[in-house]
């Protein structure tokens, strides 16, 4: 049986997830609580991987890096080199629309503490890998984290160690160039590790890939 490239809402393959799934529906009871799928341009050349939903951001909002910290640096960082349209309100029903990019996540539903056990990793890298197998048009790959570049690496096939960890490293895996960045989480951005500048760059690179 084929793999999809989404995994079903309310996926049953990793326990721990599924509890805290379950906790999250009874404190955020409004919220998506479920699997996160990917979102935006299915002909894209650009894929952007994170690493698992926020409990408030996505698994809250149903849309990848959507009504948390992360969301506003990354959606308007897309808007400002040209993979998006609209304007970002942190709401799944904005106007935002991706342009030849799509957003997905290594695990597809929201870990304690924002931290999925290797396991639960290797159980969700099926759809990573089914997600980027089904963009026929894919070129570049930006990830964002060393545990996000790990999977992708895995989820193509490849060891974890195929490419360099580290923010602003390029290398080919497959049919892809991958470009990694530190993720944009407000700890990062908080602390300096991660300015919008240096986030930028990483995007204005994959432009330039793309263009040729």
């Amino acid at each position: 049986m084929t793999t999809p490239a989404e995994a079903p809402a309310d996926c049953q393959l990793c326990p721990r997830l599924v509890t805290y799934r379950n906790a999250n529906r009874a404190s955020i009871p409004e919220g998506f609580n479920g699997a996160v799928a990917s979102f935006g341009d299915e002909a894209a050349q650009l894929a952007v991987v994170g690493l698992a939903p926020g409990r408030m951001g996505a698994n809250r909002t149903g849309r990848p890096f959507t009504g948390d910290g992360a969301g506003v640096l990354l959606y308007s960082t897309l808007l400002k080199t040209g993979f998006a349209t609209g304007t970002y309100d942190a709401r799944p029903d904005d106007d935002v629309r991706l342009v030849d990019c799509m957003i997905t996540n290594a695990v597809r539903c929201a870990p304690p503490g924002n931290k999925p056990e290797t396991s639960e990793e290797s159980a969700c890298r099926p759809f990573l890998t089914a997600r980027l197998a089904a963009l026929p048009r894919l070129k570049v790959i930006v990830t964002l984290g060393d545990v996000s570049r790990r999977n992708v690496l895995k989820a193509l096939g490849l060891k974890a160690s195929a490419g360099l960890p580290g923010h602003g490293t390029e290398f080919q895996a497959g049919p892809y160039v991958v470009l990694n960045s530190y993720h944009c989480s407000r700890l990062n951005t908080n602390t300096g590790r991660l300015t919008p500048a240096m986030f930028e760059a990483v995007f204005r690179r994959a432009r330039a890939i793309i263009s040729g």
